[in-house]
C-alpha cells in the first residue's frame, strides 16, 4: 500500500510556481483532501511558519497580524482553515504593500481554505491582484500509481480513505467524513438544515453524478421546493464537496434568427 508522501500530487509544482510570482497564495479544497500536506511539504525547503486556526492558540497568535509578521517576515507564513478569520484580509493588504516597496514581491502567505464562501468574497476585494488561486481535488488516476485503479474507484480520492488498510476502514472514514460535514461544518456556517434531510441530498447526488441535473426530480423524492435543492447545492459547492459543469451547448436555432 501506497504512503501519503510517496503520491506525487500535481498541484504541488503549481503552488510553488505560484509562490514565486505572487505574494499570496490560497489553496482551496475540501476537508481532508490534502491540503495541509502539500504546505508541510513546502515548508521542507522553504522557510515557513505554519498556524492552524482551529487551534485558539494559533488564532490567538494572530490577532495582531502585523506584529506576527514583522517577527516571522523572513519566512512563507501558512495560514490553514482561513475561512475561521476572513477578516484578517483587510491587515493583509496593507503588509504585502509594505513588502512590495521593500522589494519583497513574491511568497509571503500561503492560505488553505475549506470553504469559499466568505473567503473568496473577502480575499478577493481585500487582496485584488496580490493573490493567486488554485484547488486541491481528490487523488486521480494520474497520480495513484498502483497497478490496479479498482482501489482508487472503490474508495474515492481522499488520501485517508484511499489508503486505509482495509475497505472496511475506508468506509468507516467515510461515513465519519460525511457525519463531520453534517453536524459540525455546515451548521457552523449557519444554514438550518436537519443534517438527515442534506445526508439524503447528498446520497442522491452521489448516485446521480455525471448526469443532467434534474432538480424537480431530487425536489420531489425529497419534498421540498426546486428552489430548496438549489439553496442546497449552492451550499455543497461553496464548501468544494459538489463541481457543477455547465453544459456545453449552444442554441444554434436563437443564434440563427438572431441573424
Amino acid at each position: 500500500m501506497l504512503d501519503l508522501h510517496m503520491i506525487q500530487r500535481r498541484l504541488e509544482a503549481h503552488i510553488k510556481e505560484a509562490l514565486k510570482r505572487s505574494p499570496s497564495v490560497a489553496l482551496m479544497g475540501p476537508r481532508q483532501v490534502g491540503k495541509t500536506t502539500i504546505a508541510l511539504n513546502i515548508s521542507e525547503t522553504t522557510p515557513s511558519v505554519y498556524l492552524d486556526l482551529e487551534s485558539r492558540t494559533d488564532l490567538q497568535k494572530v490577532q495582531d497580524i502585523e506584529v506576527f509578521h514583522r517577527e516571522n517576515s523572513d519566512k512563507l507564513i501558512v495560514l490553514d482553515e482561513i475561512q475561521r478569520l476572513p477578516e484578517i484580509f483587510a491587515s493583509l493588504r496593507g503588509i504585502i504593500d509594505q513588502e512590495r516597496r521593500k522589494g519583497n514581491r513574491a511568497g509571503q502567505f500561503l492560505f488553505l481554505g475549506s470553504a469559499s464562501i466568505d473567503l473568496l468574497q473577502q480575499s478577493s476585494e481585500s487582496l485584488a491582484g496580490r493573490i493567486a488561486y488554485l484547488e486541491l481535488h481528490p487523488i486521480d488516476a494520474l497520480e495513484y500509481t498502483e497497478d490496479s485503479l479498482e482501489t482508487l474507484w472503490v474508495r474515492g480520492g481522499f488520501p485517508e480513505s484511499l489508503l486505509s488498510k482495509s475497505d472496511q476502514n475506508s468506509l468507516d472514514w467515510r461515513h465519519d467524513f460525511i457525519k463531520t460535514y453534517l453536524e459540525r461544518d455546515i451548521p457552523q456556517l449557519g444554514p438550518r438544515i436537519p443534517a438527515e434531510t442534506l445526508e439524503r441530498f447528498w446520497t442522491m447526488l452521489a448516485h446521480n453524478q455525471g448526469s443532467v441535473l434534474n432538480a424537480a426530480h431530487l425536489a420531489r423524492n425529497l419534498d421540498v421546493s426546486g428552489v430548496t435543492i438549489g439553496r442546497y447545492l449552492d451550499l455543497m459547492a461553496d464548501l468544494l464537496l459538489v463541481r457543477r459543469l455547465n453544459p456545453w451547448t449552444t442554441n444554434v436555432r436563437s443564434a440563427i434568427r438572431s441573424r
